[in-house]
């Protein structure tokens, strides 16, 4: 490998705004701040406006909608006569 064309793969902080929740993991991603975590050090901060605490897919708050009949309408809108 070609020295010096890859980024700093390092672990960072991911901040959920919505939520307030906030988890560590790898990344590439720059960042301009930084915030203390759980075990003393210091890590780079990245604050999103939804993650998988906050998205209503994850949280079961989803509503879903009505989508039967759709194929049935297409069927007969473009039916052969």
């Amino acid at each position: 490998m070609k020295p010096d064309i890859h980024p700093n793969y390092r672990p960072v902080v991911f901040q959920d705004l919505s939520s307030d929740f906030a988890f560590l993991t790898r990344s590439t991603i720059a960042a301009k701040e930084t915030v203390k975590w759980e075990d003393g050090n210091e890590y780079p901060l990245i604050k999103v406006d939804i993650s998988s605490h906050s998205h209503p897919f994850y949280t079961g708050k989803q509503k879903t909608i009505d989508q039967g009949g759709r194929v049935d309408r297409f069927r007969r809108r473009y039916a052969q006569k």
